[in-house]
């Protein structure tokens, strides 16, 4: 099973080819994944990369002045945990649109330097989100979707409001955690990143060239998503599993740990902060089948898959298995 390529250019010109479309269905049902290619924001991902570089490049006392608390959790963190195992990885979180919290103690961290550093990010940020709304329009075409009526389905589900997020990654070759403050920390797991889904509707990633990204397939078991010059990883979220009702599947990924420094930077397209999750109407009644999930909040539910990011909290952070039906 190949993690296909899309061309969107192509797509925004004359939508989707018949083989594009099964193509697209095949990944999504099997293991999650595809890839974007001409994609038209070369820009913003030179400018991001560079930033991440950067940042993770000062020194660690310059980076905890922007550190993360579970109070905020935007900003820097190096002792994230998933699957109640540590991942070996520094990340650095961020919102520069959508919905943002009116507590300031709740805003983006933003470090001293570099200058160029809070404008890349937000170009980053505004690119992908038009570019996360087109993106899911062609998913939701693939389902039999007419574009209008996907167009309708995205202004809804995220609109202004949407809660969506990114991170720059680093993937350092060791314990990013300094030696002496290793034994007040959860034990490094044996994964640079651990197996999980995201939670939101789609995945839009950037990687560089150092490779070790592996997704699930239903079929081979961990496969390899390549890194390709100038192509975006989109995998599919828990929420757009949930809204297809299970016609798309989570995409399952980890990180293994590589001997050189990695960096990666995920965009998270997520629901708007007050969406109430269920299948969509307009699906089940289209495939004639019962609705396999009961409703939930969309707050309650991100809440639930960032709690363990701190700390073990002596079981599995909350999956949509807990809202299945039946």
């Amino acid at each position: 099973m190949q993690i296909p390529t899309l061309d969107l250019a192509d797509y925004c010109r004359s939508g989707l080819t018949v083989s594009d479309r099964q193509a697209l269905l095949d990944a999504c049902q099997d293991h999650g994944f595809f890839l974007l290619v001409n994609h038209g924001r070369d820009a913003e991902v030179a400018g991001v990369f560079q930033a991440a570089r950067a940042f993770f490049s000062l020194p660690r006392e310059k980076k905890l002045k922007v550190g993360r608390s579970e109070i905020n959790p935007l900003g820097y963190y190096d002792r994230e945990l998933t699957k109640r195992r540590r991942d070996q990885k520094e990340v650095f979180d961020f919102k520069t649109g959508g919905h943002i919290s009116r507590d300031p103690a709740k805003h983006t961290r933003w470090p001293d330097e570099p200058a160029s550093f809070k404008p890349a990010l937000a170009a980053f940020f505004e690119g992908f989100t038009t570019l996360s709304e087109v993106t899911m329009c062609m998913v939701l075409e693939a389902l039999g979707f007419e574009h209008p009526e996907a167009q309708q389905v995205i202004d809804h589900a995220f609109g202004a409001s949407h809660t969506s997020a990114a991170r720059l990654n680093h993937y350092p070759p060791g314990d990013p955690v300094p030696a002496d403050q290793r034994a007040q920390v959860t034990p490094l797991g044996d994964m640079a990143l651990h197996h999980h889904t995201d939670p939101g509707a789609i995945t839009l990633l950037l990687q560089d060239d150092i490779g070790g990204l592996e997704a699930f397939s239903q079929k081979k078991g961990w496969i390899t998503v390549e890194p390709r010059p100038g192509a975006i990883v989109v995998n599919i979220g828990d929420i757009l599993q949930v809204w297809t009702n299970d016609h798309y599947i989570a995409g399952v990924h980890r990180v293994v740990p590589v001997a050189s420094d990695r960096y990666s930077i995920p965009f998270f397209f997520q629901p708007r902060f007050d969406a109430q999750i269920h299948p969509w109407s307009r699906l089940t009644a289209m495939s004639g089948e019962a609705s396999r999930y009961d409703s939930f909040s969309w707050m309650q539910y991100i809440r639930g898959r960032v709690t363990d990011n701190y700390s073990d909290i002596g079981e599995a952070d909350i999956q949509i298995s807990r809202f299945k039906l039946g």
